[in-house]
């Protein structure tokens, strides 16, 4: 081993002895020599004298492991073999798996999601289940990873599963045949309104493979219901894969037209522009976002709001403006590493400054996320194509600001009672909403006796609930039922419509489009219904 660190040395220094051409550089080679030697003497010294014996390959991944997470950056990341596979995964939405989203909860590996038309959906498995056993593997204290390295593998090999469910005594054994899963990207695509007046919606979960191409069949089967105007929902979407982000882009601008670009620390600039006829080259749209919007969300996002494409309703996004280039590396290892940032248009970074401490993302600024209308006029200001004024600072600023309706305290308090003992509500309000969703019709309403039995058998599990902030959070818990329900017996694209009066920015952009025919019209009621707008007019 010390043989091999000593030859590996002298292979560096020779290669930063070779171009001695002036003296700034020969100092800048002296320093990275010298650097290098520290290096090696560590790797020397551990391999040598540290207590236990460590093998070559791991020492050299723990050091190449410690390089990248020193650099403080939570988007670069060495890749092991299986993480790399994982990553590719969840980045091209297909796989050979069983169908269901997992995610830690108290030591435990839960269900938080189950696929339709995928083989978990057809065994029964539930949101709120746990793993308790894959084959002969007992799951205690897993992660996620291990779990999913498990479940996963080649289509049409089998794997079993124990899942343990509250109210159950025994865990249920599960015989799965793997399939390959396609995760959508978009789940629906539904319209509000009457006939000859409908807004068209489609929400958009995440960017893979297909995103682009679902995108446009959703529109298309809108298009045919002769919408007067389509919503783009990028709320919750953290991204994905940037081919996808410049597809979906390029389906509502002009030949030409500056996508986004990336710039490197060295200056360079790659500026990606759209290509061909647009798809849909002049029905008015919206595009929701919120903070959870990221990554390729932001970048379609930027660019339709810099071109006057679309107008921009909601909070702020995230601002991840990071381009993260993956280098394939021998042994199959993999290092996903950030190499520039991404511009929209019209020269705003996306990038939102954050330092990354103890495992959270900490604001170089006072956070102004969740931000109003007089307080988004403090940031940066840029103009798009036509000279309306867009707003940098990190993220993309809408252009009208609408907040997600809030909690009353009361609300506030039951949540917090209930997020103490998450899978005993979760499986009691799952299996009651599963009973009520029997039979019901498409008019449904919740009745008082459904939260009057639903808090009975929560307290019947041991959940404490101060009775009082149930009887003042009425509203809060007629959703939960409401929405439950509904996805229940209808699917999500009922729930959806059904959750519509508790949605404010969907309702905010119908009530726009409703009032603009055309692109042009939607900016200019937009602007004039702003709470600015009215504030200035009123000085006047």
């Amino acid at each position: 081993m010390s043989r091999m660190i000593r030859s590996r040395k002298f292979a560096l220094v020779s290669v930063v002895a070779l171009p001695l051409l002036a003296g700034g550089f020969m100092l800048q080679s002296r320093v990275r020599a010298g650097s290098q030697a520290l290096l090696d003497q560590v790797l020397q010294l551990v391999s040598e004298r540290y207590v236990d014996t460590l093998d070559t390959g791991q020492l050299y991944e723990k050091a190449a492991r410690g390089l990248v997470k020193e650099l403080n950056d939570p988007y670069s990341e060495l890749l092991a073999p299986k993480e790399l596979k994982a990553f590719t995964t969840n980045t091209g939405g297909r796989y050979g798996g069983i169908g269901m989203q997992i995610e830690p909860q108290q030591n435990q590996i839960v269900i938080s999601k189950v696929f339709p038309n995928t083989p978990a959906e057809a065994a029964g498995v539930r949101e709120g289940d746990h793993i308790v056993q894959i084959d002969t593997l007992r799951v205690v204290n897993w992660t996620t990873q291990q779990a999913q390295d498990q479940l996963m593998g080649t289509p049409g090999t089998k794997v079993t599963v124990k899942f343990a469910r509250p109210g159950v005594g025994t865990p249920i054994e599960v015989h799965f045949t793997r399939a390959v899963i396609h995760v959508p990207a978009v789940r629906y695509a539904i319209s509000f309104g009457a006939n000859g007046d409908r807004v068209g919606y489609v929400p958009l979960d995440r960017f893979n493979e297909t995103a682009a191409q679902e995108v446009q069949d959703a529109v298309r089967a809108l298009e045919k219901q002769n919408v007067r105007g389509i919503v783009l929902d990028f709320r919750g979407n953290p991204g994905g894969i940037l081919d996808q982000s410049l597809a979906i882009s390029n389906l509502f601008l002009k030949d030409g037209q500056e996508i986004a670009s990336i710039r490197a620390r060295n200056g360079d600039t790659q500026p990606y522009v759209a290509h061909g006829t647009p798809f849909v080259p002049a029905t008015p749209l919206v595009v929701l976002t919120d903070e959870y919007t990221a990554s390729a969300s932001e970048i379609v996002a930027g660019a339709l709001q810099d071109h006057d494409r679309a107008l921009i309703i909601g909070q702020t996004s995230f601002g991840k403006g990071l381009v993260q280039s993956v280098f394939n590396l021998d042994g199959g290892y993999a290092l996903k590493l950030t190499t520039a940032k991404w511009y929209t248009p019209s020269g705003r970074s996306i990038q939102k400054e954050r330092k990354f401490e103890n495992g959270h993302f900490v604001e170089a600024q006072p956070d102004t996320t969740a931000e109003t209308e007089s307080v988004k006029k403090t940031r940066p200001a840029y103009k798009s194509d036509a000279g309306r004024l867009v707003y940098g600072g990190g993220g993309i600023t809408p252009d009208v600001i609408v907040a997600d309706d809030t909690l009353t305290s009361a609300e506030q308090r039951l949540a917090k009672a209930l997020a103490a003992k998450q899978q005993d509500f979760y499986t009691t309000y799952y299996d009651y909403s599963l009973q009520l969703s029997k039979g019901i019709g498409t008019n449904f309403t919740v009745q008082p006796q459904w939260r009057d039995e639903l808090l009975r058998r929560l307290e019947a599990k041991g959940v404490t609930i101060d009775r009082k902030d149930w009887d003042a959070s009425a509203r809060y818990v007629n959703r939960l039922l409401e929405q439950r329900v509904a996805r229940f017996a209808f699917g999500d694209s009922t729930a959806k419509r059904r959750d519509l009066p508790y949605d404010a920015p969907l309702r905010r952009a119908i009530e726009l489009l409703d009032r603009g025919t055309t692109q042009k019209e939607l900016f200019a009621i937009a602007q004039a219904s702003s709470p600015m707008s009215t504030t200035q007019s009123k000085r006047q």
